[in-house]
């Protein structure tokens, strides 16, 4: 049988691993979602539609507190990461009116 630091650094390993694999799955998830945020701010600005949508941000909020309750992740975290993401993606729509 293993030591007791020999066990805890193969099992900080394998979380380690875990956690870079999640990593790279939301990095890619972020910018296949921005890949269309994009599309959606290219056709506001064809159609001068306003780079916000603050009804529809309002809903994306709840849906994902109400997602993050079934998970079991802070609803409060998730309001807040989907914030600075809203922030980002109506930036860039704002740029592209431009």
């Amino acid at each position: 049988m293993s030591d007791p630091t020999t066990l805890a650094a193969a099992l900080l390993k394998g979380h380690r691993e875990s956690i870079d694999r999640l990593d790279a799955i939301l990095v890619y998830t972020l910018a296949e979602r921005f890949k269309h945020t994009q599309a959606v701010g290219r056709l506001k600005a064809e159609y001068e539609l306003p780079a916000s949508d603050p009804m529809r941000e309002a809903q994306q909020i709840e849906r994902l507190q109400r997602m993050a309750l079934d998970a079991d992740l802070d609803p409060a975290f998730a309001k807040k990461f989907l914030n600075f993401v809203i922030s980002e993606v109506i930036r860039h729509h704002e740029k592209l009116q431009k």
